[in-house]
């Protein structure tokens, strides 16, 4: 997929991906979902949840982590997309070597639902290493006394990793529009495979959830099997890894929600 730009600068490929989803929401089915809904007067609120994007390589190379979701999974079957899941609630009290920087850090803080704190920020970021260990094995952390009794930390006990936030940089979020069975307020967050401090004989040692995990470019990725948000984040990251290679802490996250029949985005 080449991206290209109209007369008033606007990219064609995302503004593209964005029509697909408006033509998602908007379709029969997305209609009768949300009138059912709201006859039965049902509010599903979205689950707070984290993804990671991890980033290896540079310019021509640069490829991301991405797997195939379980074919006998109710949610997104066979589809392609990056780590991630809900945030469970021992998240916030996990031991880390480290802290989300100032500046990510105060932009969760900004825009979080409802009374948003410290320990909410720390575990979306902590939510986003947990599914990445879960899914493909790999530990982002350094070196160090680590101890958990939760079952999910156990790779960091055995390997002796402590999780790292520091190097995480929030890119983007989400909500699933109103009138799907599941939704989740998505936060997406950046590191680098630099930020691994163990990887599995093999390169991956996944969980079941995800099957085929890969490092593939993101132009490779959009043309696979990739649900209407999945290729949206993937036009955002060629645009960003464009605009601002090193990853800024302060770039500007995209977050996309769903007003009526309308998708917003707005700048976060």
């Amino acid at each position: 997929m080449t991206n290209k730009t109209d007369d008033n600068g606007k990219d064609t490929g995302l503004v593209s991906e964005i029509d697909r989803v408006q033509e998602m929401i908007n379709s029969p089915q997305m209609r009768d979902m949300r009138e059912r809904v709201r006859k039965k007067g049902d509010y599903i609120r979205p689950k707070n949840a984290a993804t990671m994007i991890l980033i290896d390589g540079s310019g021509s190379k640069l490829r991301v982590l991405m797997g195939r979701r379980n074919k006998n999974l109710k949610f997104m079957p066979g589809a392609l997309v990056f780590p991630g899941g809900s945030v469970d609630r021992h998240d916030g009290s996990v031991k880390s070597c480290d802290e989300l920087n100032v500046i990510t850090q105060s932009r969760l803080l900004d825009a979080m639902r409802g009374r948003p704190t410290k320990r909410g920020a720390r575990a979306l970021a902590i939510a986003a290493i947990r599914e990445v260990a879960e899914e493909s094995g790999l530990l982002i952390g350094k070196p160090g006394n680590f101890s958990s009794d939760h079952e999910d930390w156990a790779d960091f006990n055995e390997r002796q990793i402590v999780p790292s936030m520091a190097g995480m940089r929030l890119f983007a979020r989400a909500i699933t529009p109103p009138g799907m069975p599941r939704r989740f307020d998505t936060w997406f967050f950046l590191a680098r495979s630099h930020d691994v401090g163990f990887t599995p004989e093999g390169g991956f040692d996944p969980d079941g959830e995800l099957e085929d995990l890969q490092w593939i470019t993101p132009q490779a990725a959009i043309l696979e099997n990739t649900r209407e948000i999945t290729r949206v984040m993937l036009v955002e990251l060629i645009n960003r890894l464009r605009q601002d290679p090193d990853l800024s802490e302060s770039f500007p996250a995209p977050y996309y929600h769903t007003i009526g029949s309308h998708f917003h985005k707005k700048l976060i």
